[in-house]
């Protein structure tokens, strides 16, 4: 079988369980002609377990309008607002605390993240996620 050639890599955050052909997946995926409800129902197959939380998505689209997608792991923000209990980060950090994350928190969270980390190791992700939540006004305990 001869390789397909690529025309595109999309990458988007849908939310799990629940992505539609409207914006922002038709938008991503009409210019380069997928059938994007045939993309939602199988995206939608795909994470229907994780249903609640916002899960990237990496689209090839192939030349002869074919794709396929790979699920990664939930953005480490929406991660840290989940273990902290609070809608959104801080405004001023550094100045103003949104919340805190125990360490066993932020060992988990760095855990999931692992796969799609450039980190060596556990250590290396923990500090990664520790710095995403100081930037966020999330302090560790």
């Amino acid at each position: 079988m001869a390789k397909k050639r690529v025309a595109a890599i999309v990458k988007i955050q849908l939310p799990a369980g629940a992505a539609t052909p409207a914006p922002p997946v038709g938008t991503a995926l009409g210019p380069h002609g997928v059938s994007t409800p045939e993309f939602c129902k199988q995206y939608n197959a795909a994470t229907e377990n994780q249903r609640g939380s916002v899960i990237p998505v990496e689209i090839t689209v192939f030349e002869d309008r074919t794709f396929t997608f790979v699920l990664k792991t939930p953005p480490t923000p929406v991660l840290l607002r989940q273990a902290a209990g609070i809608d959104k980060g801080s405004t001023t950090p550094g100045k103003t605390g949104a919340g805190t994350v125990t360490a066993s928190q932020l060992a988990e969270i760095a855990q999931t993240k692992m796969p799609d980390l450039n980190a060596n190791d556990l250590d290396a992700a923990k500090r990664q996620i520790a710095g995403t939540a100081r930037s966020m006004g999330i302090t560790v305990k």
